[in-house]
């Protein structure tokens, strides 16, 4: 199950997780730093100093995938793509997309707040 989630909101949804993963790539490998982003008012993620790696990896492809796990056992995981630019040390993200996602095999993980039940994760 995949929820879209509006850029717009992500500021709101980072609130229901901890840190994350800055994935980048260059060919052939995958760099994963663990991030803790601050969401702009403008909808990117800035994340402060992800590390040399990382920036070295921008400079060849900008894609980038931030992961958020879920906080519980078998609750939603935030998936957030986007296009990176490298500011100084820090990377700021926009993102092109973003879903809150788990698999129909954890469909027994916890209710949202509002209890509108397992196939729904409101973000507003």
């Amino acid at each position: 199950m995949s929820i879209p989630v509006d850029p717009a909101d992500l500021r709101q949804a980072l609130a229901d997780f901890d840190s994350g993963y800055l994935l980048t790539t260059s060919s052939p490998q995958v760099k994963v730093v663990t991030v803790d982003p601050v969401a702009g008012d403008d909808g990117t993620l800035r994340v402060a100093g992800p590390g040399r790696g990382t920036l070295r990896n921008l400079a060849e492809n900008p894609t980038v995938t931030v992961v958020f796990p879920p906080r519980e056992r078998h609750g939603y995981t935030l998936l957030v793509d986007g296009t990176a630019r490298v500011e100084g040390e820090d990377v700021v993200v926009a993102p092109t997309a973003a879903v809150l996602h788990r698999p129909a095999a954890h469909a027994d993980g916890p209710l949202p707040p509002d209890g509108c039940g397992h196939d729904c994760a409101p973000v507003t």
